[in-house]
Order: structure tokens, then C-alpha cells, then sequence
């Protein structure tokens, strides 16, 4: 019997999506889109009636009139088929774009495969090590309650947001997002321009991250393939390359 794909709430995929999440094991930068109603269109895809696999196609936000594959994923016990079962999904959803995070190993087989125009958009980092970087003279102060901090990680949405002071006067800010699967946060961080080269960067990702720690989340972090600055500053912090968002055109 031939495959099919039909969309479906993004509840009746769930269980295959934790299986997803469990097989990728790190922060998966888009997984939030799945609760943002009217951004995505799921595909859900049936061998003999029964569900293998689902594909996501994000339709609004950033990729309104952009349909663009998002996520795709199929039961190892159904991997055989699966190329059979992308084409039948790209039949049926009929995007136009790729969006892949390149340790996502299926669809990025599938992007190689059916993509053209291929490019790397961001880098995606996790947590490597740890570092003992000196302050230099800097002090952290946080700017969002604490209550709002513990909402914020509970709900999966929001952040946490700090200010780098010396001598009572901001000199950078930096922050932690919540908007991914659990247990993971985005450190996110900016210098002003007449502070660095100074090291405070790699103080404020590292300050980052323990307080990341300390709330019970793991920390990872993203930045644009040319800004060389920004990922020299996550690495000194002892965040580590492992993955790049592929963006691409389907053929």
C-alpha cells in the first residue's frame, strides 16, 4: 500500500516528536513553532493506516507566503521507505523552502537530496566546558524579576535579561531565551562597541551559563555564519560548534 500524508493538530504528532526530540538530544531551534497557532501545517504520514512518521511545514511569522520544510521524521523501523515517504509528503504539502539543522540527519539526507541553492545561515552552539574568566571590573545585574525568570523557563517562552555594568554604566547586556524544547535556553549577548576586546563577551557568556545551571536548564547558543566576533566570543565562553541551520530551495 502506498504512503500518505494528511495534516493534523500538532497534538497527534506529539509522540513521535518526543521521539524525535530524544533521538536529537540538544536544542533544536525551532521547536517552538509547533505551539504558535497558524505557523505550521503538520503532516502527518501513514503506512497501511498507521502513523510513521510527520513532516512540518512552517507557513507563517518569518516564512509567511514561504513554505518552507522544517522538520521531517520517520520511525527507524520505517526508514527503509523513506525516501518514498518525503517525496509523498512533498507532493502533498508542497513547500518551497528548507530550513534544516544539519545534525538533524534525516532531513538533512532529504535537503541534499531534493534541495538546490544550499547555504549556511547560523551556527549552532552547545555547552562545551568551563571557563574561570576574570570580571575585568564588570558587574551583572539582572533586570527581569525572578518570578518572571521560573514563568518564563516553566512555559517555555520569554527570557531572562541582564545588564553588564562598570562603574554604575551599562556596558553590555546579554540574556537567556526560553522559546526551546526542555531543558535547553539561548544565550544571547552584546558589547558596546567602545568595551570590547576587553573580554567581557566571554565573561557575560559565561556568567550566562551558570545562571543558566542554576535554573535546571542546559545552555546553547546560535549566531550568523559571518560574524566572526560573536562566535570567537561564545567559544571563549565555552560554548562549542556542533550544527549549522541549512536554508535551500526544493527542487
Amino acid at each position: 500500500m502506498h504512503p500518505i500524508a494528511k495534516t493534523v493538530a500538532a497534538s497527534e504528532v506529539l509522540p513521535l516528536r518526543t521521539r524525535h526530540r530524544e533521538e536529537m538530544n540538544c536544542q533544536i531551534v525551532h521547536d517552538s513553532i509547533h505551539r504558535r497557532q497558524g505557523w505550521t501545517l503538520i503532516y502527518q504520514l501513514e503506512l497501511q493506516g498507521t502513523a510513521v512518521g510527520y513532516g512540518t511545514v512552517a507557513i507563517g511569522g518569518p516564512w509567511k507566503e514561504k513554505p518552507t520544510v522544517l522538520e521531517y521524521y520517520v520511525l527507524p523501523e520505517h526508514r527503509g521507505r523513506a525516501f518514498e515517504l518525503f517525496e509523498v509528503f512533498l507532493a502533498t504539502a508542497t513547500p518551497a523552502f528548507f530550513e534544516i539543522q544539519s545534525n538533524d540527519v534525516l532531513p538533512t539526507v532529504m535537503l541534499h537530496t531534493y534541495g538546490r541553492d544550499i547555504v549556511s545561515e547560523k551556527i549552532v552552539f552547545r555547552d562545551g566546558f568551563t571557563t574561570t574568566h576574570p570580571s575585568g571590573g564588570a558587574t551583572m545585574r539582572l533586570v527581569t524579576s525572578d518570578e518572571e525568570v521560573r514563568q518564563s523557563l516553566e512555559r517555555r517562552q520569554g527570557s531572562s535579561d541582564w545588564i553588564l555594568e562598570m562603574d554604575g554604566q551599562p556596558v553590555g547586556k546579554g540574556g537567556l531565551a526560553f522559546h526551546y524544547n526542555r531543558p535547553y535556553a539561548d544565550v544571547y549577548m552584546e558589547v558596546g562597541e567602545a568595551f570590547r576586546r576587553r573580554g567581557l563577551g566571554s565573561y557575560l557568556v559565561q556568567e550566562l551559563k551558570r545562571f543558566c545551571y542554576e535554573l535546571g536548564a542546559v545552555p546553547a547558543a546560535r549566531c550568523n555564519v559571518g560574524n566572526v566576533a560573536s562566535r570567537r566570543t561564545l567559544q571563549r565562553g565555552g560554548l562549542v560548534p556542533f550544527a549549522h541551520i541549512l536554508l535551500g530551495t526544493v527542487n
